[in-house]
C-alpha cells in the first residue's frame, strides 16, 4: 500500500508516548490505555497547526509487546477512518522510561486552508 501526498503541509511529529502534560506516565502496565493517550497527544499536537487525525497519512508503532499492541484496532479505528495511515509496527525490547509500552510517530499532510504555523514558529512569539 501507498499513500501518494497531495499538496498539503507535510508535518512531521516526533515520537509520542503516554505521558500527561506534567511527564507523567498515563496507563501503567495498561497497554489499552497507552495507545489511547498516545494517540488523544497526537490529535493535541496537531490541533494547534489546524491539523485533524484524518490528515494524518502514515504511522510507526513501537510496541514492546506486539502481539498484545495488534489487540488495540478497536481503539485505533476511534482516531482513524478509512483511508487509514500507513502503518509500520516494530517489538522494540523497552523505551526510554521503563514504564512506557508503545510510542508512535507520524507524518500528516494539513491542507493549506487549515494549516496554521505554530506559535513559537511565528516572528515575535515567546
Amino acid at each position: 500500500m501507498a499513500v501518494i501526498q497531495g499538496d498539503g503541509q507535510i508535518v512531521h511529529l516526533k515520537g509520542q508516548v503516554s505521558l500527561d502534560r506534567h511527564g507523567q506516565v498515563v496507563g501503567q502496565n495498561d497497554l489499552r490505555a497507552q495507545v489511547r493517550k498516545v494517540l488523544e497527544n497526537i490529535r493535541d499536537v496537531l490541533a494547534p497547526m489546524g491539523g485533524q487525525m484524518a490528515d494524518v497519512i502514515s504511522l510507526v508503532h513501537y510496541a514492546t509487546d506486539i502481539e498484545a499492541f495488534m489487540t488495540t484496532g478497536d481503539i485505533r479505528q476511534e482516531f482513524f477512518a478509512a483511508p487509514y495511515p500507513v502503518t509500520t509496527t516494530i517489538q522494540i525490547e523497552r523505551l526510554y522510561r521503563q514504564e512506557l509500552m508503545i510510542e508512535i510517530a507520524a507524518i500528516a499532510e494539513i491542507p493549506h486552508s487549515r494549516f496554521r504555523h505554530p506559535e513559537q514558529d511565528r516572528p515575535g512569539a515567546t
